[in-house]
C-alpha cells in the first residue's frame, strides 16, 4: 500500500471516529453537578482529586476539602491549597488507622470531619467538594453510609463531589456518575523507597 493510500485509510478511520465522538457529545445535554468516586488499591486517588481542585480554581470556583483519616503529617497539597481564599481546607483525621490504634478516637475524628463535610454539601457556595479518604471511614463504619447517600442526593444540583479512598461501597459506586478504580502495577514503596515530597507527601 502506498503512502497516499495509508493516508487516505487513516483519514477515513478518523472521520468515522469523529462522527462517533460528535454524536456522543451532541447526546450529552445535561448540565449538573457530578458525583465522582476514585477508589482501588493503586496510587493516584487523592492526587486526581486535588487535580480537580486545581482545575476548579482555574475556573474561579469555590472549593471545599475535607481530609478524613490523613492528618498526622504535613503534605504539599495542604500547603499549596491553603494559599487560596477560594478553598476551605480541613484536615480532620489523626493519622492512618494502624497508627492511631484507637477505634473510638477514629470514630470521633471521622464524625467531626463528616459534620464539616455535611455543612459544605448543604452550602450552595461550594461548587466542588473533595472528601479525601471518606471511603475508608465508610469501610470501617466510622461514618454511616446512609447519611452520605442522603447528603449526596440533597446537595445543590450544580455541586460536584469527589470522594476518594480504597474499598468504595457498592451503593456509593451506584450513586456516582463517574467511578475510577486505580490499579497497582508497581509502587516504589515495594522496593523500599520511602514516601517522597511532591510524590506522596
Amino acid at each position: 500500500m502506498s503512502d497516499a493510500e495509508h493516508q487516505e485509510q487513516h483519514r477515513e478511520r478518523m472521520q468515522r471516529r469523529k462522527a462517533v465522538v460528535d454524536a456522543r457529545i451532541a447526546a450529552a445535554v445535561q448540565d449538573r453537578g457530578v458525583p465522582l468516586v476514585l477508589t482501588g488499591a493503586g496510587k493516584g486517588k487523592s492526587s486526581s482529586a486535588f487535580g480537580m481542585v486545581a482545575r476548579a480554581l482555574g475556573h474561579g470556583m469555590r472549593v471545599g476539602v475535607v481530609q478524613f483519616i490523613k492528618g498526622s503529617f504535613p503534605t504539599g497539597e495542604e500547603a499549596f491549597f491553603r494559599r487560596f481564599q477560594e478553598v476551605s481546607y480541613h484536615v480532620m483525621g489523626e493519622g492512618f488507622t494502624w497508627e492511631t490504634q484507637d477505634r473510638e478516637r477514629d470514630i470521633r475524628a471521622a464524625g467531626a470531619a463528616w459534620d464539616v463535610a455535611l455543612g459544605m454539601l448543604r452550602d450552595s457556595a461550594f461548587e466542588l467538594v473533595a472528601l479525601d479518604e471518606l471511603n475508608i471511614a465508610l469501610k470501617y463504619g466510622y461514618v454511616p453510609l446512609a447519611h452520605v447517600l442522603i447528603a449526596l442526593r440533597a446537595r445543590p444540583p450544580w455541586q460536584h463531589v469527589v470522594i476518594t479512598g480504597r474499598a468504595a461501597p457498592a451503593e456509593l459506586i451506584d450513586a456516582a456518575d463517574t467511578v475510577t478504580e486505580m490499579k497497582v502495577v508497581k509502587h516504589a514503596f515495594q522496593s523500599g523507597i520511602r514516601a517522597q515530597k511532591g510524590i506522596e507527601l
